[in-house]
């Protein structure tokens, strides 16, 4: 089934900035709250959130098997369950409905009024129930770095990264929509020259720039995904804040890995974009040496060319860009993670979210962590206002944003934000 909803001639009768993350061409997928407190699966066009089930109501969606609750329901699980044909004639016929020459809902005031709202008249959810989240490890400087912080700079990566897609399973419960605050939490850790642990507050918090993948009902228990075949069930992307207390997690990670340095919140964009969308821009990631294993190698294009950027702002200065990346640079694609993570027989289901992994690049402006920007707080940021940074403080938001763009469309995923409380009173 043709994709037209891609089609750059497509033009809009709603007002799109040519700026806008979310031109016709973009057609993402949300859930939002409505102005009168009903909650529904939506879609975004410029500054604009259109309700679905509204739309389905007054027949709009005739011409497509659909069930009638299907967007009337608090998450997008079982829209996502339908499958990829279902998806693109939605997303099709969404496009059809806006297309500056037809009339149908253009013209009809009552409709317009009924499932056309302002932006900011409607207040986003989380998009998903989110059954399982895993996290992966898969931008090689990212690790690199890291391997370099904690431990021997000539061996920073571990002897299995370039072999298989190092991921851990993370907290699904912790996760939260864009918007939501995140209180610094408190936890063991263990000063290098200590003798003991001591317990508090964390003093590293960080963020991690990351995106992640929605997966449909992908496999059933025992059965695995090819990598040639994985992207048919992935439903879209999200920015992704993996939010972490450097400190708790350095005392913690030995042997099983993170825990309570990374549990406490991952924070999400509310627009799932969809791999159709993302089509056009699909790239050839990095070159893998040594070969991968062969239920690892594929031959299409995986990796998309998607920029990103990490933004701080204090309580009394504006946001200010500290990190710009690329997507692209993740050594490891979602289909090899997909793949990876069913190899063993894993089942996987509608709404799993699949963390990228920290996404840095080869520049010191890339990277994704305040951890590698200030290598572990020994050279500190500094902002316009005078102050400096080593790792988050109370009061400072981190935005994270990202978009696709070249000479004839720019396909974004609008932000992903959050501002840091202050720990809970002991």
């Amino acid at each position: 089934m043709a994709i037209i909803s891609n089609d750059l001639q497509r033009k809009t009768w709603l007002e799109v900035k040519k700026s806008s993350d979310f031109p016709i061409q973009n057609i993402p997928f949300g859930v939002f709250t409505r102005p009168d407190k009903k909650t529904v699966i939506g879609t975004r066009i410029g500054d604009y959130a259109i309700d679905l089930a509204t739309l389905q109501a007054l027949d709009y969606f005739k011409d497509i098997a659909l069930d009638k609750n299907i967007f009337t329901q608090d998450s997008l699980n079982n829209f996502i369950s339908s499958g990829r044909s279902t998806w693109r004639k939605v997303r099709n016929r969404i496009s059809d409905i806006f297309l500056n020459s037809n009339t149908e809902l253009q013209n009809n005031i009552t409709h317009r009024n009924k499932a056309v709202f302002a932006i900011t008249e409607v207040e986003m959810q989380l998009p998903i129930v989110i059954g399982d989240y895993t996290d992966f490890y898969s931008s090689r400087e990212h690790a690199t770095n890291v391997g370099k912080i904690f431990r021997d700079p000539e061996n920073a990566l571990l002897p299995n990264w370039l072999h298989i897609p190092v991921g851990y399973h993370g907290r699904s419960s912790s996760i939260i929509p864009s918007g939501v605050p995140v209180r610094r939490p408190w936890g063991q850790m263990k000063n290098k020259d200590a003798t003991a642990p001591t317990f508090g507050p964390t003093a590293m918090l960080d963020y991690e720039l990351e995106m992640a993948f929605v997966t449909t009902n992908a496999n059933t228990h025992g059965d695995i995904i090819k990598v040639d075949e994985a992207e048919e069930h992935i439903f879209g992307m999200v920015l992704l804040n993996d939010w972490s207390a450097r400190d708790i997690q350095a005392w913690e990670y030995v042997p099983l890995g993170p825990f309570l340095g990374k549990n406490f919140a991952t924070s999400i964009s509310p627009w799932i974009v969809t791999l159709d969308a993302l089509q056009p821009f699909k790239t050839n990631g990095p070159s893998q040496d040594p070969t991968p294993l062969s239920y690892l190698q594929g031959n299409g294009k995986y990796s998309y060319d998607i920029h990103l950027e990490a933004h701080i702002a204090t309580e009394d200065n504006d946001f200010q860009t500290i990190t710009k990346t690329n997507f692209k640079y993740m050594y490891w694609t979602m289909a090899q993670q997909l793949a990876h993570h069913t190899i063993n027989g894993c089942p996987v289901r509608s709404g799993d979210l699949m963390g990228s992994g920290t996404i840095s690049g080869e520049t010191p402006d890339s990277f994704g962590s305040m951890l590698e920007l200030t290598w572990r707080g020994q050279n500190p940021i500094q902002l316009k206002n005078g102050q400096s940074r080593k790792f988050l403080e109370d009061g400072d938001t981190l935005k994270i944003t990202g978009y696709c763009e070249n000479d004839n469309i720019r396909i974004g995923f609008g932000e992903c934000i959050g501002k840091v409380l202050p720990a809970h009173k002991k």
